[in-house]
């Protein structure tokens, strides 16, 4: 192919792939504005809030991120399904319809249990954070933020499961919407709640895990209602979990849990990493607390791009497409390291600027957390390329159907190299902070490589598989 065929070809893939992709990174940026204004009123009560506010929300993370990855797979099979249908030119009501019925259903039934489930094991490891090594000051007051934030999953995951629901069926536009409106409902709850105003009580730091908890359920309501308006979605979406087809539910469970594995295990990196920067006091961890935030706003767009590169790779595999299977991964990373860079380019030039929300100006500053802060930014730098690069990787296999690979290769990248990295350059080397930050670096690359090799060879043996039955 020739040097202007391959840009016309890259040009037509990244179209095709933002029409899908841009509406879920903007809904993901959207999104982390719930949790950045939950950390800037955290931080505005103080440096003690912030840190146990943090680490509540590192437990918080950790469950909801298991939990999405649980109901992940929905979108994948409901993509995979409608392409079915479509190559078939079915018209009106058909067996891809119905199995789009029974796979969202299913979906809701897991998302409850898990929701349960998940609730239940916050709060004992809520009582567990005394054996951690933190400040017990910091644990009491984490406790109480986690009592706040438990309730909060079940309709999390309620939306995520409607939400996968819309991604499968290319129709996500009003998931923009509601969360844009969501961030605005969760800033006056966070104020009210944490101040009294209005005729609200004052709840201090647990107000923000109540507001989150009531914004998570407003939000349900709301994309389940513009759901069921859309002439598309309506006709397949029904909340009678009790008819949930069990060989469905436990198909999204086979394919769910090594997902929820994978992200479970990324995010408990960062977890076991945010209670090793704990042990260094509570501007370390305050500090720890606002860069990662801000590592999770840009990761966003990574999840909007891997989802709708995962959701296209499932739909045109059911199209035996595998050549622009192939392609979809060269564009999600091409769009992924053009963000990645402009952010990049940010943190360089205006670090004062990017962290001032989560730690004032003047003299209200903690000093060390800032200068702390400041120096984890140029790693942070780097990282997040990789960051991005490994999340589309889980993306990409997730799309074929392969989600334990995805698993496997985390355990290797973050558990086997980036931990031993993190704590022999944090405490062996005493670089404290900065070094764990070097070796989550560390544990990201390796984690990158390995899943995008691995997609690469996997795709090519499903490729060549019709081809070899046919010889």
């Amino acid at each position: 192919m020739s040097p202007s065929m391959q840009v016309t070809t890259l040009l037509r893939d990244s179209r095709a792939l933002a029409a899908l992709a841009v509406p879920l990174v903007l809904t993901q940026l959207a999104q982390v504005a719930l949790t950045t204004t939950d950390t800037v009123m955290m931080g505005m009560l103080g440096t003690a809030d912030l840190a146990a506010g943090g680490l509540a929300v590192v437990v918080f993370n950790q469950l909801r991120t298991m939990g999405v990855g649980l109901v992940t797979s929905v979108g994948n099979g409901i993509a995979a399904a409608s392409a079915r249908a479509e190559a078939a030119g079915s018209v009106g009501p058909s067996a891809g319809d119905q199995e789009v019925r029974t796979i969202v259903r299913a979906g809701l039934a897991v998302a409850t249990l898990a929701g349960l489930a998940g609730a239940v094991l916050m709060l004992l490891i809520g009582q567990a954070l005394t054996w951690l090594g933190q400040d017990a000051d910091v644990v009491g007051r984490a406790r109480t933020m986690l009592l706040a934030l438990a309730p909060s999953l079940l309709p999390c995951l309620w939306f995520q499961a409607v939400r996968q629901f819309t991604v499968g069926m290319r129709r996500p536009q009003a998931l923009l919407r509601i969360t844009v409106v969501s961030v605005a409902v969760n800033a006056a709850l966070d104020w009210g709640l944490i101040h009294g105003t209005w005729v609200l009580p004052e709840l201090g730091l647990p107000g923000v895990g109540v507001a989150t908890t009531l914004v998570y359920f407003l939000s349900f309501l709301a994309l389940y209602a513009a759901a069921r308006r859309d002439p598309v979605l309506g006709p397949h979406l029904s909340l009678d979990i009790a008819r949930a087809d069990r060989a469905g539910a436990v198909r999204i469970v086979r394919l769910g849990v090594p997902i929820a594995a994978t992200y479970g295990s990324e995010a408990g990196f960062f977890s076991v990493t945010a209670l090793m920067a704990g042990s260094f006091g509570s501007a370390a961890l305050a500090a720890h607390t606002a860069v990662n935030q801000l590592v999770y706003i840009v990761f966003q767009v990574a999840v909007g791009l891997s989802h709708a590169a995962s959701v296209n790779v499932s739909r045109e595999l059911a199209l035996g497409r595998a050549d622009t299977a192939l392609r979809i991964k060269n564009t999600a990373l091409a769009c992924a390291g053009a963000v990645m860079a402009g952010v990049a380019v940010v943190y360089v030039t205006l670090p004062g600027l990017v962290l001032a929300p989560f730690f004032g100006t003047g003299g209200a500053r903690d000093a060390e957390a800032v200068s702390i802060a400041t120096h984890l930014l140029l790693v942070v730098m780097v990282l997040q390329f990789f960051d991005c690069a490994q999340n589309i990787g889980v993306g990409l296999l997730r799309g074929l159907d392969d989600t334990g690979s995805g698993f496997r290769i985390t355990l290797v990248g973050y558990w086997a190299v980036g931990l031993p990295a993190a704590w022999i350059l944090g405490f062996a080397a005493r670089l404290h902070t900065l070094g764990i930050w070097l070796g989550l670096l560390t544990g990201l690359a390796t984690t990158a490589v390995l899943l995008l090799r691995r997609y690469g060879t996997s795709l090519h043996a499903k490729a060549g598989a019709p081809q070899a039955r046919a010889a």
